[in-house]
């Protein structure tokens, strides 16, 4: 009885185990064909998730600083194109805003270093255009390497502009007088408390206008509001040193100062009616305008006394023939 070779034998073995191999390359072909389609399938649902709701989901190698987002492009949000601005985080830091750039990075890098369990911040970005952007930025590290250094990490980045503006345009309509956008009664008590516990004091002026019902009356709410936006925008030419000017309501403005100083507050005094007095032509009239100031200097006061007290100075003044000023310090005299 013949029998086969033994290189034969060898060769029919090979031949199987090739055999086996190439079906389990066709099988991991297979599988891996599938789970592409599976991931494609899974980016898909991803996007489509977060299709339109302005976040995106980022990834940085922290090493070299390059960066990936998952469901957009680098750079859509601000309005470049790849090619425009590179993938980097280095890009990232150059378009924070100004005010938001140091501390924002602080946060970033305090994560990075340990100090945080996280890296979450709402700050301001600036568009391709010259707007502002606002963003909500999470994120974690997820990978150290051996040396136990952070590796990557993984966050997402929301942009939250509109909601920021609908928010900052209630908080406008809370503390800000809608016709001359002057501080409110409101925002004026804030501040005042405010600059009580950072110096100790300051100073009130209070401004009214001399015979506006009667100018009112004469010729119409329509006059009357442009007049008073004419006030506020001169006052606020007139004391840039101080942001914290209101309108209490009607004719009635208020202005807080730091300043203790009487020649300095004087002096300011003497520029307002010295300014009101050549705003002459108002929605086609000849008007003349006077003002009474009373002035307040404050310590320990509550914000209701001084206001009281500049209110005094000033009805001495209506009282003594109007468009003049005077400190209320010398009612005690």
């Amino acid at each position: 009885m013949k029998t086969k070779p033994k290189c034969s034998l060898i060769q029919a073995e090979i031949d199987k185990q090739l055999a086996e191999l190439n079906a389990q390359n066709l099988l991991l072909q297979r599988d891996n064909k599938l789970l592409r389609q599976q991931n494609k399938l899974l980016e898909q649902k991803l996007n489509a998730a977060l299709d339109g709701t302005g976040l995106c989901v980022w990834e940085q190698h922290i090493p070299s600083g390059n960066l990936t987002m998952y469901n957009m492009e680098w750079g859509s949000l601000l309005g470049y194109t790849i090619d425009e601005l590179a993938a980097h985080i280095d890009s990232w830091k150059a378009n924070l805003h100004p005010e938001d750039r140091d501390w924002v990075i602080a946060n970033f890098d305090d994560h990075i270093g340990g100090k945080t369990d996280s890296y979450d911040v709402t700050h301001r970005m600036l568009h391709k255009d010259g707007s502002v952007s606002w963003v909500s930025d999470r994120g974690r590290v997820i990978e150290f390497d051996d040396s136990g250094k952070p590796l990557r990490i993984m966050g997402t980045h929301v942009d939250i502009t509109k909601e920021k503006r609908y928010e900052l345009e209630l908080d406008k309509l809370a503390h800000r007088d809608p016709l001359t956008d002057l501080l409110n009664r409101k925002a004026l008590l804030k501040a005042f408390e405010r600059q009580c516990k950072r110096i100790g004091g300051g100073a009130l002026m209070f401004i009214d206008l001399d015979d506006f019902k009667s100018h009112n009356d004469r010729y119409g709410h329509k006059f009357g509001d442009s007049l008073l936006m004419q006030i506020a925008s001169t006052l606020r030419q007139i004391t840039e040193e101080s942001n914290n000017i209101a309108r209490l309501g009607g004719d009635e403005f208020v202005i807080l100062f730091e300043s203790l100083q009487q020649v300095e507050l004087a002096s300011i005094a003497d520029r307002v009616l010295t300014a009101f007095a050549m705003i002459t032509h108002v929605e086609g009239r000849n008007v003349s305008i006077g003002m009474s100031i009373g002035i307040s200097e404050f310590t320990n006061q509550t914000f209701e006394q001084v206001c009281e007290q500049a209110d005094q100075a000033m009805y001495q003044v209506k009282h003594q023939g109007k468009n003049s000023y005077r400190f209320f310090s010398e009612l005690l005299k």
